[in-house]
Formats: C-alpha cells, structure tokens, sequence
C-alpha cells in the first residue's frame, strides 16, 4: 500500500470517527438530486482545527505538479469556500518564501441557487492557474458550474479536489480530479423520481 493510499484509507475511517459520514437517511443535496448518504459538512468544520487536518492530508494526497503550479485556490461556499482558504494558506506553508502568496477565491450562492463571482475574484483569477476545491463531490455539476465562471474569467482550472467522492459523478469539469476519501455511496436519484419520496420518507434535517 503507497503512503497516498494509507492517508486515503485513513481518513475515510476518521469521517466515520467524526460522524461526518451520515448513513442511511433521505437528503436532499440542493442540486436537483436525492440521496440516503450525505457528507455533513457542519461536523466536518465545527471545528477549525478539524478541517486543517483534513486539508493537510488532501494536500497530502495531490501530485506534485499541481500543488507547484497553483496560483489561486477557489471554492462554493460554503464549505468549499473554507477549505479553500485553509488550502490557500496550507499551501504557502509547503512553498519557498519567496513565492507570491497563494491567493483565494470563494464562489457566492446566487439568487436562483446556483453560483456566481464577484467582479473582484474574476479579476482575481484572470491569466492565473485554479485549483477548485469542494468538501464533497457528488454528481460533479457544482465543480462544473465553478470551472466554467472560472474560465469565463480568463483562469485555468489545473484541477479539482475533495475531501470525500461518493464515486457517483456523472460529468466532469475536464482537469484532473483528486480526493482524499472515496466511498461509493448508495445510488443519487432525480428529484422527481426520488423512491424516499414517494414513500413519503421525510426529507432529513440537522
């Protein structure tokens, strides 16, 4: 087993540990999908001290050539959002001194719920190199929706990375894509054909 595979395995057990790893229940993840298992992302940064560790070992587990060459670290808030500047600063700590800093950029909720940004953080990530970051992948479209609005904006999405992939994707945003935990999760069903609907199991709230 590789030193990458031994941080993967261990942080799956620690998600559990944490109970950020929520089985067996009805949720809604607010992309037009539902699902029985959902990645709790308010356990998961309750603590600060938590998601720096979990953001080490991400870091841990991403090629070389994409912790040198990143230049800007984005994500949606809002747990994208703080590990992004976890990483943003993690990631100064790992680099000579004499490099500019690492800059960060979150992406906002828009009004019709999907994500936008700001005329700053456009200016921001223009002619720069991105690396997009979430707490957890399920069907892929907010990584897709993001590395669009960045190269919208004249940067280049080198590649995205998570904390935990369900291994459920179905697109992708055409950089190369990292997690530090993996687990294939129950199946993710459209909205409007949810079975946990129809059988009038209520929709799970923390």
């Amino acid at each position: 087993m590789t030193r990458r595979d031994e941080i993967r395995e261990k942080a799956l057990k620690d998600l559990q540990q944490h109970e950020v790893l929520m089985l067996n229940g009805h949720f809604d993840f607010g992309n037009g999908y539902h699902g029985p298992v959902y990645l709790n992302p308010h356990r998961l940064f309750r603590y600060p001290s938590t998601i720096w560790r979990f953001a080490q070992d991400l870091l841990d587990v991403l090629p070389a050539s994409v912790v040198d060459a990143t230049e800007v670290v984005a994500g949606p808030a809002t747990g994208g959002a703080l590990l992004a500047h976890t990483v943003a600063g993690l990631l100064d700590s790992r680099r000579a001194i004499t490099r500019p800093p690492t800059l960060f950029a979150p992406f906002a909720v828009d009004v019709e719920g999907g994500h936008t940004l700001s005329r700053f953080y456009r200016e921001l990530v223009t002619g720069r190199k991105v690396l997009l970051v979430d707490d957890v992948r399920n069907t892929g479209q907010t990584l897709v929706r993001c590395a669009d609005l960045v190269r919208k904006a004249g940067g280049t999405v080198i590649a995205t990375a998570e904390i935990y992939d369900r291994l459920e994707a179905v697109v992708d945003t055409g950089a190369p894509n990292i997690a530090l935990a993996e687990y294939k999760a129950p199946e993710n069903y459209p909205a409007d054909r949810c079975p946990l609907c129809r059988a009038n199991v209520p929709v799970t709230t923390f």
